[in-house]
Order: C-alpha cells, then structure tokens, then sequence
C-alpha cells in the first residue's frame, strides 16, 4: 500500500523455496481512459471523485462494479491532474498525519463543497479494495488469505491501527503489517542466501534507506554475535519525514515553472 503506488505480490506458503518462479506480481485492471480497461502491476494509489455527467454512463464501470462514480488507478490520476480539487493523492501520508482526524472525510484537502470528500481511511481502503477485486476475479477470496501490509517504520501505533482499519473495510481480515525497511531487508538477505553471513560481522551495522512516495524511512540494523551466530536486530528507526517523490515533484514542477517565468514563458 504505497503512496503513490499500489502493488500486489503472492507466494503458496506450501513453496519449498521463496522468490523465484513461484512468486509472482498480480496484473491489476484499471481504467486507462473512460470505457478502456487495461492491466497494469501497479495501481497508482488516487482515486478521483468524478462530477454528474462528466463522463458518459457506464464508462467508469470495472468487471466488479459496473456502475462508478469514482475511479481509482492509472486514470483517476492522469485525468485527476486535470481537476485535482477532484483528486486523492498521498492518502497514506495523511494516514500518519496525526494534527488531522484522519477518519472524517477531509481529502481532496480543501476541494469545493459540492465535491464528495473521503477520510485518509477511506482512501487507502478503497485501494486495497480495488486489489482485492483484481485478485479474486482469478483465485481465492483474499479474505482467506494471510495478507502482509507493509508500512514505513516511522508509522506510530495510531497509524498502524488506521491502516488495520482500512484493511479492514476492504474486506481483509488475516492481515499482518511489516515495516518497509524491514521487509527491504528480508529480500536482501533472502537475494544473498547464506552468502549474507560472510558479507557481514558482529558489530556492523546496516543503514536501510527507503525513499518512497510520500516518505523516507530510515533504519539501523544492528549485527551481533550469540554463541557463534550472526544475529540481526533493530537498533533505531528515524522520525516520520513526510518527503518523498510527490513532494520531489512538486519541487522540480516549482523550479521549472520559475524558469520559464524568467524566460516570458
């Protein structure tokens, strides 16, 4: 559950090995264009609130709901930057925003009165609802299976039980959050095999740096020794920064904007 992208992975827990062929990325179908569905392995995490008769009937409809009236993935944000009053960005950024309620209907921030608004919750449900339906048109109820959320490890308590929450209401019960570093550094480990036991020794220590969507997730990993064992621990996670690449973004559009302004464009 990211904040500017979604995605879906699955492994049979039966695997005899992790990773490799036996993982796979989920292809999500989501509208491209009005009445044009494609599937693509990440769901851009906006989700637009389209106006009355703004486009024609039934073509904001996916296989599992035929009639929308708003519209997450790929073109809730290409058209959603055409009308952001309409749009939801950073859902998950608001999610750890603790100086806001995050469950009343606050986002789009600072959208008219006549546009429909939805709490950070909301938003993020109705993305991991949006991948539950992908996933069911082709196997199992996800409700039956163990799900991992990953979260950035600066997330308090209250924004672990907001996204629980959100789960939740997408219709997730069996749901386990892992910190985003950490599981950055399950791959790494499981990439090195047990090479990862002579890369390292009893008093390194890892700095993993997760620079995503809408954060940067900092933490240290600590490596010791216990009875001739490499053991790995977690010594210290950094503050909640809320930079990422949508504010990076923003920055460049401001710097070039500023530009062409100087150049009478």
């Amino acid at each position: 559950l990211g904040t500017t992208h979604s995605a879906l992975s699955y492994l049979p827990l039966d695997a005899e090995h992790g990773r490799g062929a036996q993982q796979a990325a989920l292809p999500v179908p989501q509208l491209t264009a009005p009445g044009t569905l494609e599937s693509k392995q990440l769901l851009p995490s906006f989700l637009y609130h389209a106006a009355n008769a703004e486009f024609p009937e039934g073509s904001l409809g996916l296989p599992w709901n035929k009639s929308l009236g708003q519209v997450t993935g790929e073109f809730a944000r290409t058209h959603g930057a055409k009308v952001p009053t309409r749009l939801v960005s950073s859902a998950k950024s608001w999610l750890g925003h603790g100086a806001v309620d995050r469950r009343a209907a606050i986002l789009p921030w600072g959208a008219p009165q006549d546009v429909t608004k939805v709490s950070p919750v909301d938003a993020s449900s109705k993305y991991l609802e949006h991948l539950r339906h992908a996933w069911e048109r082709e196997l199992p109820a996800l409700a039956e299976q163990d799900v991992v959320i990953t979260v950035p490890a600066s997330f308090d308590a209250a924004a672990r039980d907001l996204t629980l929450e959100a789960a939740s209401k997408a219709g997730l019960s069996r749901v386990t959050l892992l910190e985003e570093p950490q599981a950055a550094l399950y791959a790494w480990l499981e990439a090195q095999g047990d090479a990862w036991r002579k890369s390292l020794k009893a008093g390194d220590v890892l700095l993993i740096i997760d620079v995503g969507g809408g954060t940067s997730d900092f933490s240290l990993i600590g490596v010791s020794d216990e009875g001739g064992e490499l053991r790995l621990e977690r010594l210290a996670v950094g503050d909640h920064i809320l930079l990422g690449g949508d504010n990076m973004d923003l920055a460049l559009a401001y710097t070039l904007n500023e530009k062409f302004k100087a150049q009478g464009k």
